[in-house]
């Protein structure tokens, strides 16, 4: 062998072995990463002061969509605080790309960057792919959608420089009237959150995306929207650690990265008066750390909310929360306040620098995990086209055929014929739907009729005076609302006229949460029933889909509705 094809040889073993290494350790989960000792780690701690420790604990908010005065206010603050990360809100994925390479050049210890992505960037950034919300999500029977669904997300966050999703939502949605989780939730059954919440989160964290499991003990039972006030937890702690806290438990034991705490008073873990969770060490450190044996990053929710604030004021509660045992503090009222009374209150010893630094390292081998150890700025050249690829669309549909729940009446769809006069009505809306739009191109003999939210009897007397003239009758109920939460507002004559098809030959499709079956008396004596789950374009063409007869609904109901509409259903 020549010494040329000697080098040759040995440069390609070299090549091979250390790539493998470093794939290795890309691949290695963050909780490893915190066992290990870790050089950028301690060169980086090291050479903070003080005061720029503490500063790595606060996460600011940050906007693409509030103009340039607030862009340069969240860059100054950047510059003068040192702060250690930014939650991104509303905005758009070409302009937060660029912003993000803007206040990374700003920041002397690169900045730890998260958004909440329940259901994927079209959570918060216009012109992206949201995906179906979970209660939704809950209705699959076929979890690796949602492990690709996981991998897709981590895609779309690190193509514009994201390192964290403040996600999944493993509430466990067994209160009905809960105003602020409901769709947000995989559903009422532990143990199918669980399921589907760690197949969800095992494909962001292989996709090399820190998550945040939410919202520790458990938001599901509540009645109150701790955005506005402290919801209160009366349960006993044995009922609390078999339900709420269950899914944390099992995919804590599954490697989550994260964990955020919720503000909800739980007397049964902390009694003392009006105290949040998010500030309670017997909750965070007591129980999450200790008990649970969580090693990861917790996060506190936004500690602007009334629900923490509310009995806690003038940055008493970003105080506490450190103290209680929580890494990352986002969204203070103030966090250059925040941040002096940290330091006073490690002056007077309330605080240690030990518990501080705990913090501190966690945060920085995070960062090491998402790779901000290494120098890189955002490709900001075609985002949009890197954020809506094809097979994040095909994907999509692939998730909302596989969530539609058939409730009554398989045979009845099956019986419907594509030469036969069709009438197709859209409840809810006063525009032609894209439901409608696709069954038309099908039956080729059908007519459309539109009742928004608000018809009168009048109007709903003139469509049925033309139903006469039809063989088949298909109805979409529509819940037009930005969000699909209980409440869907319907008159009083429209429901009646809902109650009434229900006695007929009617097929229905609802693009509602499911919860609002319960105020459409007479849907459990229709001839069929498709929950369809909410208003976007994908999920009435999954609907339309199978009408049409070609597609085999799958589904089955995350949340029992009343006596007749239980968890599990679905033909």
């Amino acid at each position: 062998m020549t010494i040329k094809h000697y080098l040759a040889v040995a440069l390609f073993f070299y090549t091979v072995i250390f790539t493998g290494i470093h794939v290795q350790a890309q691949q290695k989960e963050y909780l490893q990463i915190l066992e290990e000792q870790n050089e950028w780690v301690d060169s980086v701690f090291n050479r903070l002061s003080r005061r720029q420790k503490i500063a790595q604990m606060f996460f600011v908010r940050a906007h693409t969509n509030m103009g340039k005065a607030y862009e340069d206010s969240i860059g100054m603050v950047i510059k003068k605080e040192r702060i250690g990360g930014l939650v991104f809100f509303q905005g758009g994925p070409g302009r937060q790309a660029i912003l993000t390479n803007t206040y990374q050049s700003l920041s002397r210890v690169p900045l730890l960057i998260a958004s909440d992505g329940e259901w994927g960037l079209g959570m918060r950034l216009d012109s992206t792919i949201s995906y179906p919300y979970q209660m939704a999500l809950g209705a699959i029977q076929n979890k690796e959608l949602l492990y690709k669904m996981g991998l897709e997300v981590a895609k779309d966050y690190k193509r514009i420089g994201m390192h964290m999703n403040l996600a999944p939502d493993v509430d466990v949605n067994n209160n009905a009237q809960n105003p602020v989780i409901n769709f947000r939730s995989f559903g009422e059954n532990k143990y199918n959150v669980t399921e589907k919440a760690g197949a969800y989160m095992k494909g962001m964290q292989d996709g090399g995306l820190l998550v945040s499991l939410k919202h520790f003990p458990g938001h599901g039972d509540t009645d109150v929207d701790s955005h506005y006030d402290l919801p209160q937890l009366k349960f006993t702690k044995a009922r609390l650690d078999s339900l709420e806290i269950y899914p944390f438990r099992e995919l804590i034991k599954q490697g989550a990265a994260g964990v955020m705490i919720a503000h909800m008073n739980i007397p049964a873990l902390d009694n003392a008066p009006n105290m949040p969770s998010t500030l309670s060490k017997p909750i965070v450190t007591g129980i999450l750390k200790e008990e649970l044996g969580f090693k990861g990053l917790i996060i506190s929710d936004a500690m602007g909310m009334k629900g923490v604030v509310k009995y806690f004021k003038d940055g008493e509660a970003d105080v506490m929360g450190v103290i209680a045992g929580n890494d990352i503090l986002e969204l203070s009222e103030n966090s250059d306040r925040a941040i002096k009374l940290v330091r006073r209150a490690v002056r007077q010893d309330r605080i240690s620098m030990e518990r501080i630094d705990e913090s501190v390292k966690k945060i920085l081998a995070a960062k090491y995990w998402t790779g901000l150890n290494r120098k890189d700025t955002v490709d900001e050249n075609n985002v949009l086209q890197g954020v809506t690829r094809p097979e994040s669309l095909a994907l999509l549909r692939q998730l909302a055929d596989a969530s539609m729940t058939m409730l009554r009446g398989k045979s009845a769809i099956q019986s419907l014929s594509i030469d036969k006069r069709t009438v197709i009505i859209s409840i809810g809306t006063p525009n032609v739907t894209t439901f409608q739009r696709e069954l038309g191109a099908y039956y080729k003999n059908a007519i459309f009729y539109t009742l928004d939210k608000n018809a009168t009897a009048n109007e709903i007397a003139k469509v049925l005076r033309e139903l006469k003239a039809f063989d088949q009758i298909i109805i979409g109920i529509h819940d037009t609302r930005t969000r699909p939460g209980n409440g869907m507002v319907l008159s009083a004559d429209l429901k009646m006229f809902i109650k009434d098809m229900s006695l007929s030959s009617a097929v229905f499709a609802l693009f509602a949460n499911p919860y609002n079956l319960s105020a459409l008396p007479g849907l459990e004596n229709s001839k069929a029933l498709l929950v369809a789950y909410q208003k976007e374009d994908f999920m009435q063409q999954a609907a339309a889909a199978v009408f049409k007869n070609q597609l085999i609904p799958t589904g089955k109901l995350p949340v029992t509705v009343n006596g007749v509409f239980k968890y599990g259903d679905g033909q």
